[in-house]
């Protein structure tokens, strides 16, 4: 064989090795780009879809994240930007449904390829988005209370306590993932994000272009009405909230209770004043050792064991009268059959005051300590005027309807609120009719009891028996025939 003949046949297989390499890595990076495609659409289709089950659970945390941007630009430079969210927060449930819309229409692009160009970049912008604003809850664990986001100086050591947003709402209340790892897993999708935008041509695409676009309206239209159905229409067709049908309250709050109660210091995380320098000392060592960590040099951090029960919202069931006293054992001591009507806002605004004058009948005591009358005299009250939301008192037409027969067949019926003005309770209550109770307690808490405002839930004793939005409450009739047996 010549060194001609040689060259010849090494630039052949070369050749054929280059051809063959090239082919094998196309084919590989279309296969990559495919699996991406699917695989992405399908956390994205799964993402929203718990999301669209409760529309209003996706709304309230948008509220959340508002309140703290208002409060994280408000004394900075970009403070011009703070009132803007005050005014969003008017239009959160739908800021809610349009992002889960979306978010699966744009998980069904992905998947059938539509529109590639658009997807590729709609997809990354939504993705660094989402980064920006899971980065955001995970890095406030890192600034005390007292300090501003932007005073980057002032941040300490990662506080759980510290985040006033705990978790993204990523997958709604179905699954409950912790700000880091929310915050690692955008990270995670910026690659597959990269990878779209600049590869858009190698993303596969299914069906016809006429087929494609019919299935994205279907998914907008199917989508938007499924959320409208679970919040405008129903409640949520999954309940994932620890307020449930067939949930003892009362055995769950103590169960709770008794759970973070037996919850230990197990260390104490030290943070040293001058240097910034964080160290972990165990409980006992630490109380050992006490004269040697000054508070005057270090900063103190408990570092606590888990409960043995996971904790929920149920913990935070705290009910006050309108004394402002607390009322949850008594609630708790409640037997047989009782309603609860669920309002976490009254939609009313103040609108002035009005002016009474009221005649009193004064008498005076004789020596016999007997009283006669003496004279007539005038005092003026001060009333509070409100404006109420027509479509609001009509709600509650249905519900003192019912309650009123409720209470007659001898169920005890109260409502719990937020826990405004006095007046303005009562000036609601003689508005609408409601001759109950009305108790007060912390509106994220009412927010999670029921996905309606004004929702109504029946108990046996500390269980909740069924829950109602007001548009499908039945009939007092019906339901004591269905559930009251």
């Amino acid at each position: 064989m010549t060194i001609f003949t040689l060259v010849l046949y090494v630039a052949m297989v070369a050749a054929v090795f280059t051809l063959v390499t090239k082919f094998v890595l196309n084919k590989v990076n279309n296969l990559l780009v495919s699996f991406l495609q699917h695989f992405c659409g399908v956390l994205f289709i799964v993402s929203g879809f718990v999301k669209a089950i409760d529309p209003l659970g996706t709304a309230y945390k948008m509220e959340q994240y508002f309140a703290k941007f208002e409060s994280t630009f408000e004394g900075t430079w970009l403070s011009f930007i703070a009132p803007l969210f005050p005014s969003l927060t008017k239009y959160v449930n739908g800021f809610s449904v349009f992002m889960i819309v979306f978010e699966i229409l744009l998980g069904v692009m992905l998947i059938i390829g539509s529109s590639r160009r658009l997807t590729a970049w709609a997809f990354f912008l939504l993705v660094l988005f989402f980064t920006v604003l899971t980065g955001f809850t995970y890095l406030t664990g890192h600034v005390p209370p007292e300090v501003n986001f932007f005073s980057f100086g002032k941040w300490g050591p990662f506080i759980e306590t510290n985040m006033q947003v705990t978790d993204c709402g990523c997958f709604g209340d179905f699954l409950k993932l912790k700000p880091k790892i929310s915050f690692m897993k955008d990270i995670f999708l910026l690659v597959p994000a990269l990878i779209f935008t600049f590869g858009f041509r190698k993303m596969h695409e299914l069906f016809t272009m006429p087929t494609r676009s019919i299935l994205n309206v279907a998914t907008v239209v199917g989508v938007t009405l499924y959320c409208f159905n679970n919040y405008i229409w129903d409640i949520p067709a999954i309940n994932f909230r620890p307020f449930k049908p067939g949930v003892d309250i009362v055995k769950q709050k103590d169960a709770e209770d008794a759970a973070q109660q037996g919850v230990k210091i197990t260390a104490y995380r030290l943070t040293e004043k001058k240097t910034g320098k964080v160290v972990e000392v165990p409980y006992e060592q630490f109380m050992k050792e006490l004269d040697k960590y000054p508070s005057e040099k270090f900063e103190f951090d408990q570092v606590k064991s888990e409960p043995v029960i996971p904790i929920t919202k149920i913990s935070d069931f705290d009910l006050t009268g309108p004394d402002g006293s607390s009322v949850t054992e008594d609630w708790k001591a409640i037997k047989g059959y009782h309603f609860m009507v669920v309002a976490y806002k009254l939609y009313g605004e103040e609108a002035g005051t009005k002016t009474e004058t009221v005649r009193d009948s004064v008498f005076k005591t004789l020596p016999d300590s007997s009283k006669v009358f003496d004279s007539i005299s005038t005092r003026t009250i001060t009333h509070k005027q409100y404006n109420w939301d027509e479509h609001y008192l009509a709600k509650w037409k249905k519900v003192v309807a019912e309650m009123t027969k409720a209470k007659k067949a001898g169920a005890t019926v109260y409502a719990i609120t937020s826990p405004y003005d006095p007046a303005m309770i009562d000036a609601f209550k003689e508005k609408t009719g409601f001759n109950f109770l009305v108790l007060r307690a912390d509106d994220i808490l009412l927010k999670t009891i029921i996905r309606s405002n004004p929702g109504v839930l029946l108990f046996k004793d500390g269980t909740i028996v069924e829950d109602w939005h007001i548009r499908k409450l039945p009939k007092f009739e019906e339901i004591k025939t269905t559930y009251m047996k």
